[in-house]
């Protein structure tokens, strides 16, 4: 793997990452072994980076986010200038019905193993550590691509920054980074961040209804909640709402927790339900829909109007960020940026592809079916094959697979 690595990087890779101020970034890289983080490096331009990627090889290559006075220097000493504001929306934080089928997790303390998300503790020992193995499947990208459109749209319309400022990228395995790059966030303490990441997850939202009573209105109770044409989370929910309104079954207004009469008025007024929300009228138009049904159906929607990121990361103002360009050592693809119009036609699985040429024959161990480019592979139990570099690069580096001498 260091071997094909390195030729990556001196016949095809070019550092098309630009980024603010790199003389003042801290620079790392993990050795193929990974257990070994050689740190705290310095350089002053780009083709200094790139001349260094090109001859030392490593499994992964990161940079600060932060800036630094020294950056080459122990932590203590580096002298912090400020950040930019980082976040990582990865596959391993959002529940999918795939987790159950390709991800395992064994607790290295006492050995009790599952299948799906990775507990935060051992439901056996209460151990916190765990050896996990994990896929990046088109359905878990997908859900994180999802996340990630949620994220962009509040930090353009709800916080403001505009679309120079937020920088998208693959992150090369499970997920999506994206980095605003800006002077109002720059300098941010970790409590100021954790305040963005409260709004971005919706944590301490309250679903403010009203209930307007005579001397209000005419009608005897009024239902007044957020609306279509509100701002910020208020329009959120209404618009989770009303999208939830239109577009679930009958099996979905029961998860939510509703009694089967309810929902059948709902769905029998579906359409008038809609209509006067267009037209911002009261909520309760429908006899027999109570406070208590809108309410848990604007709790559900907040909940799903949430951007689930990494909440650790963001906060960190010292957050060691993966390189763009470079390869990354689970998978063997790239971090690549690309613009935040086109995340919708975005294909990790076609444009991070990094070996475009030969075949490689490995002794594969477990794997279920997936795609690189426009070829399909497996599923494939205990089998020798031979297989695009790109492919067999992704097995090994994912641990399911060996080369054949």
């Amino acid at each position: 793997m260091k071997k094909i690595f390195h030729e990556y990087y001196n016949r095809d890779f070019s550092l098309s990452h630009t980024f603010p101020m790199i003389e003042r970034r801290e620079f790392g890289f993990l050795t193929f072994d990974g257990k070994t983080m050689v740190r705290h490096i310095r350089f002053q331009t780009r083709d200094t980076l790139e001349s260094f990627l090109k001859k030392e090889t490593y499994s992964d290559a990161f940079y600060s986010s932060a800036y630094y006075e020294n950056p080459e220097t122990e932590m203590d000493k580096k002298g912090w200038l400020g950040a930019d504001l980082i976040f990582d929306i990865d596959a391993d934080h959002i529940p999918t019905p795939c987790n159950k089928v390709h991800d395992e997790w064994v607790c290295v303390n006492c050995g009790f193993a599952g299948k799906g998300v990775t507990p935060e503790m051992c439901p056996a020992c209460s151990s916190e550590k765990f050896d996990v193995k994990t896929w990046p499947c088109e359905v878990c990208l997908e859900s994180a691509k999802i996340e990630t459109i949620k994220l962009l749209d509040m930090l353009t319309n709800d916080f403001g920054f505009s679309k120079n400022e937020v920088r998208t990228f693959f992150s090369g395995h499970r997920g999506y980074h994206v980095q605003v790059e800006s002077d109002d966030v720059r300098t941010l303490d970790a409590v100021a961040r954790k305040e963005i990441v409260d709004y971005v997850c919706g944590l301490g939202i309250d679903v403010v209804l009203q209930s307007l009573g005579k001397k209000e209105s005419r009608m005897a109770h009024i239902m007044k909640g957020p609306s279509l044409n509100d701002f910020g989370w208020r329009k959120r929910i209404a618009r989770g709402m009303y999208n939830f309104i239109l577009n679930a079954k009958e099996e979905d207004f029961m998860r939510v927790g509703l009694k089967r009469n309810v929902v059948e008025i709902i769905l029998d007024n579906k359409n008038a339900i809609l209509e006067s929300w267009n037209n911002s009228r009261p909520w309760n138009i429908v006899k027999g829909v109570g406070f208590q049904t809108w309410r848990k159906i604007a709790e559900h929607s907040a909940r799903l109007q949430s951007a689930k990121i990494d909440t650790v990361v963001t906060t960190d103002i010292h957050r060691l960020i993966r390189l763009a360009d470079t390869l990354h050592g689970k998978t063997g693809l790239k971090k690549i940026e690309f613009p935040m119009s086109a995340i919708d036609a975005f294909d990790p699985f076609e444009n991070a592809v990094a070996f475009k040429t030969g075949t490689v024959s490995v002794s594969v161990s477990d794997v279920p079916e997936f795609r690189l480019n426009d070829e399909t592979f497996g599923p494939y139990k205990n089998r020798k094959v031979e297989l695009p570099t790109a492919a067999a690069v992704l097995l090994i580096c994912k641990g399911r697979a060996e080369v054949l001498g």
